[in-house]
């Protein structure tokens, strides 16, 4: 989000109601409950807790049903979705729109869409869990040598959440997305997991199967063609004997799934399952079994070692000053900010690799809200399934039904659907094409992936997809002389500037897209005709927005390649 600027946090230090009636409930009906049904687990059967944030809720509402969306929904869709009226809805989603988490496209805002920086939530959880920076590399060896999908999962009530995925890129591939929740008994690793409920933890998976039997709120998967309760209380009590459990084709036809639960040395207790996964075109599940579950085995046995001796958690800095920045915007947004709900989800920022569990005044000084304004949030959080509390040590901590909050969808994003909204900002801006390009694998040559024309007479016509020689055009220029063992220009990025060398009267500047590593992996350039802007003029009145639009382009990039890979189309 923009930097925090200088204001003072709330007198009382608690999350108050905005003035205009943010934090009061909407008139009786038009808040409706959720039918029995729709395509999302249920919310807290409960009341909510009498210090619960009101609009914190809504807000989070409003993500989960864009999440379920596949990222995008009208306004009056939220509005039919949440049950909550247009007004709320407008201003919720003004509030997030200014945070950076989601973007208000059309004429005046007609589709609400998900972006990129909203994925810090879910990085909080990762970089909380520590599971995937610890054991994704072995799982991507793994799914080297074995040339099938693997994948690491968390349980998350009754259901279960990938926390990691190594792919095949094959006509017949998996569509799981990090984030997606699985039924346990539709799943390899969901029987492992059931090896650990308590009672209580059964008893609540009944009453979800008798209250969804087809499985509908469960968006990820297709609904259940066949069921069997009882099967799945066998299948669990086989898990714990072998040590291992098969998924033989019970989420789709074709689908089947060999797991094993990757302990915590600490506690004996399962800490995620590592799952490899292909189809029955490939392997039987008894062949799946047989064939690779030794090698996954081993795999796992790498990982708990792993986990016995952990590197040291790196330290990041914490989120500081929201108090003064959601103050701020406050007062420049008036009645379409609602405060206490950028102030909640703020909250969740706070933690992090060294960060894992956070007492209240933790969280406090680490966001720089007053206790009292963290405390509701968390009370909220808690409520809401996304925080657990651990009385005996008095800390919070994240839970992974934070990945309901905008990652599945996120999290199959390419550079160039991130860079698009931002090339197209710069067009309106400028009213010149701009344009994203990679290098071909040769090096010799540049292919278009990302392009915002402008509406002139005379304009550049080049189309995504389209390859032209590296060397005679900016956008190749600024690849190549951008690596990593070239030295750059003594300037805050590097920049080219090609004159009618491709095309007589055709002149564009570039800038390198960098991601988190420092390497230059795609560029971003302006192309116009040369009666329109002198090179000079590129320079001075051109490169400063492209500059500020590379820079845009890499916080998404960096943002949510931090725990996915994101391909450059």
């Amino acid at each position: 989000m923009p930097a925090p600027a200088h204001t003072t946090p709330d007198p009382q230090g608690t999350a108050t109601p905005d003035p205009q009636g943010t934090a009061t409930p909407d008139p009786p009906g038009t808040a409706t409950p959720e039918p029995q049904g729709t395509a999302t687990p249920p919310e807290p059967r409960g009341a909510a807790p009498a210090e619960a944030v009101t609009p914190l809720m809504r807000g989070v509402a409003v993500l989960r049903r864009l999440t379920e969306a596949g990222g995008a929904l009208s306004p009056s869709g939220l509005e039919r979705a949440t049950g909550l009226a247009r007004s709320t809805v407008d201003r919720i989603t003004a509030t997030l729109a200014h945070m950076g988490y989601v973007r208000l496209e059309g004429r005046d805002g007609r589709a609400v869409v998900l972006t990129p920086r909203l994925m810090e939530l879910g990085n909080a959880y990762l970089a909380a869990l520590r599971l995937p920076a610890l054991l994704d590399a072995r799982a991507d060896a793994l799914a080297d040598e074995l040339d099938e999908s693997v994948s690491l999962a968390v349980g998350d009530r009754d259901g279960i959440r990938f926390i990691h995925q190594a792919t095949r890129r094959r006509a017949m591939s998996l569509s799981f997305r990090i984030g997606d929740l699985l039924p346990a008994e539709r799943t390899a690793p969901g029987p492992l997991f059931a090896t650990e409920w308590t009672p209580e933890e059964w008893r609540s998976w009944r009453e979800r199967r008798a209250r969804d039997p087809q499985d509908t709120g469960f968006p990820a998967i297709p609904p259940r063609r066949h069921t069997d309760p009882d099967d799945f209380a066998e299948r669990t009590a086989r898990a714990a004997r072998d040590g291992w459990s098969l998924d033989d084709q019970l989420i789709e036809p074709g689908l089947v799934a060999v797991s094993v639960p990757v302990r915590d040395p600490a506690t004996g207790r399962i800490a995620c399952v590592a799952s490899v996964v292909s189809h029955t075109s490939r392997h039987s599940a008894d062949n799946l079994r047989t064939a690779l579950l030794p090698r996954l085995r081993e795999t796992v046995a790498a990982m708990e070692r792993d986990l016995r001796e952990p590197p040291p958690p790196r330290a990041a800095p914490a989120p500081s000053d929201l108090a003064t920045w959601t103050a701020a915007s406050k007062q420049e947004l008036g009645r379409e900010f609602v405060e206490s709900l950028a102030r909640g989800l703020t909250v969740l920022t706070a933690f992090g690799e060294d960060r894992p569990a956070l007492t209240l005044t933790a969280a406090a000084k680490a966001t720089g809200l007053a206790r009292a304004t963290a405390r509701r949030a968390l009370i909220t959080y808690e409520h809401l399934g996304l925080v657990r509390h651990s009385p005996d040590t008095h800390t919070f901590s994240l839970t992974p039904r934070v990945l309901s909050l905008g990652f599945p969808p996120l999290s199959r994003t390419s550079l160039a659907r991130i860079a698009q909204p931002h090339l197209e900002d710069l067009a309106a801006e400028i009213h010149e094409s701009a344009s994203l390009a990679v290098l071909t694998p040769s090096a010799e040559e540049i292919q278009y992936t990302a392009r915002a024309a402008t509406t002139r007479i005379m304009s550049v016509d080049i189309t995504v997809g389209t390859r032209l020689p590296a060397h005679a055009t900016a956008l190749g220029r600024a690849l190549l002389t951008s690596a990593p063992d070239t030295p750059g220009e003594v300037s805050p990025r590097p920049y080219s500037l090609v004159d009618a060398e491709l095309e007589a009267g055709l002149r564009a500047i570039a800038v390198p897209i960098r991601d988190r590593a420092g390497r230059t992996v795609a560029a971003a350039d302006i192309a116009t005709h040369a009666a329109r802007h002198t090179p000079e003029e590129c320079v001075t009145l051109l490169l400063p927005p492209l500059r500020e639009t590379a820079a845009r382009i890499e916080a998404d990039l960096h943002t949510a390649s931090r725990f996915t890979h994101v391909p450059a189309t």
